[in-house]
């Protein structure tokens, strides 16, 4: 199950990318999971380590990322540097 929503993470952040809507290319190397709505989508990234997902399975893993990562890149205290698309 882990798999899936990596799957759906990079997807996410992918678009969050091309919609100009993450400052930086981010990649989900691992989802963890602590309990049974409790997920960390780990980045491995200086700018950004991890968002944490309280995900129910009728609800969308992806759209919850999205809120999270957005939640997370807005309110950082520095601005962050963007980068364009390659």
């Amino acid at each position: 199950m882990l798999d899936e929503q990596k799957a759906e993470a990079q997807q996410a952040l992918d678009e969050l990318f091309s919609e100009h809507l993450l400052p930086f290319k981010l990649s989900a190397h691992m989802v963890t999971s602590s309990g049974a709505k409790d997920y960390m989508v780990h980045f491995y990234d200086s700018r950004l380590h991890s968002v944490e997902v309280l995900w129910h399975q009728d609800e969308s893993f992806k759209n919850l990322l999205r809120a999270a990562v957005l939640e997370r890149v807005n309110g950082t205290r520095s601005p962050l540097r963007w980068e364009t698309a390659a």
